[in-house]
């Protein structure tokens, strides 16, 4: 622990610099690949959509005693031959299977040999339908929030760094996030739930904050730069990000820790969908946002702004001065 300590004071006093920014382009590469092998994973594997998104008929088998999913998939196949149900373990007792939508009297005789399957009074044994719709409408609300939610905190943080491309790339690496932890959920394979959508909304947020820490060290260390000609603009934003280094992955250690605690928790020990669908989320999202804030946020910014003609000037001056000096030494 030492060790990192000195190694972050280092970053921070300039001592030690990692080629961060200098070597944007394998990040973009790097980002790019891992993006396309989870693309293809998900796309091979198909998307696991909750019953919310594709509605049918839910059972929940309480007090079991035996929690068997053998004993329910072969009675769901003797009542719907052509639909393979969905079987999944709650908490240590309770079995909750999925299936199409079915009748009510389907529903009443599926629900009453569950029960004798089981041994379980017929009581313990509840059903509901749930439809397609509900799922979809909280789908288009989310995407609505992220649309509203992007615009405006691109004109915020336009006034904030007085720069509407630093905006733009805050924006380029929150879509990187997004799209990540989409990708990476859909390849894990956990059955997709509003309570997915809730968590792919909470990463904006952690992302976002993520990344204003970083551009905020860089307005710090930009400012007035065009008047020195010690370092040009890239390496300024490069050694920003170094400062900040530490600490990113600090913030996202502290965070992990307790998402990762509820993920194990709800996907192994509790079985808990609700819990395991929004941490796994927060879990992927957490990673991806503190990679983009390090590696992606700030390479954006400097390929967005290396082609204003203030900063090519100014870079074609710090290299020429640079040059001098090598040559008078």
């Amino acid at each position: 622990m030492s060790r990192f300590s000195t190694f972050g004071n280092e970053l921070h006093s300039g001592e030690r610099s990692l080629p961060i920014v200098t070597r944007r382009k394998w990040w973009y590469l790097a980002s790019a690949t891992i993006l396309v092998i989870l693309a293809v994973i998900t796309g091979v594997r198909g998307v696991n959509w909750g019953i919310e998104f594709t509605g049918g008929s839910e059972f929940q088998i309480s007090h079991v005693q035996n929690p068997d999913q053998s004993l329910a998939r072969d009675v769901v196949r003797e009542h719907v031959p052509t639909n393979e149900p969905r079987i999944s373990q709650v908490g240590g007792n309770i079995l909750r299977v999925q299936t199409e939508e079915l009748s009510t009297d389907a529903t009443k005789a599926l629900s009453a040999d569950l029960a004798k399957a089981y041994s379980v009074p017929a009581e313990d044994v509840s059903s509901s339908f749930i439809g397609p719709n509900w799922g979809g409408d909280v789908t288009a609300k989310a995407i609505q929030g992220i649309v509203i939610f992007m615009l405006l905190v691109t004109i915020v943080m336009a006034l904030y760094f007085r720069n509407v491309k630093s905006s733009i790339a805050a924006m380029a690496a929150l879509m990187h996030d997004l799209l990540f932890t989409v990708v990476a959920y859909g390849a894990i394979g956990f059955e997709v739930t509003p309570a997915t959508v809730i968590g792919f909304l909470t990463v904006l947020g952690y992302s976002l904050y993520d990344t204003v820490v970083v551009f905020d060290k860089v307005r710090e260390n930009t400012e007035g730069f065009l008047e020195q000609t010690d370092a040009t603009f890239a390496s300024l934003v490069n050694r920003a990000t170094n400062q900040t280094l530490v600490r990113s992955i600090n913030t996202s250690v502290v965070a992990l820790l307790p998402v990762g605690s509820i993920l194990v928790i709800g996907a192994f020990i509790l079985g808990a969908g609700t819990l395991k669908d929004i941490s796994l989320a927060l879990f992927v999202g957490i990673i991806a946002g503190t990679y983009s804030s390090i590696f992606l946020a700030p390479s954006f910014l400097v390929d967005l702004r290396k082609g204003e003609k203030a900063i090519k000037n100014h870079t074609a001056r710090v290299e020429r001065t640079h040059e001098k000096d090598v040559a008078t030494a």
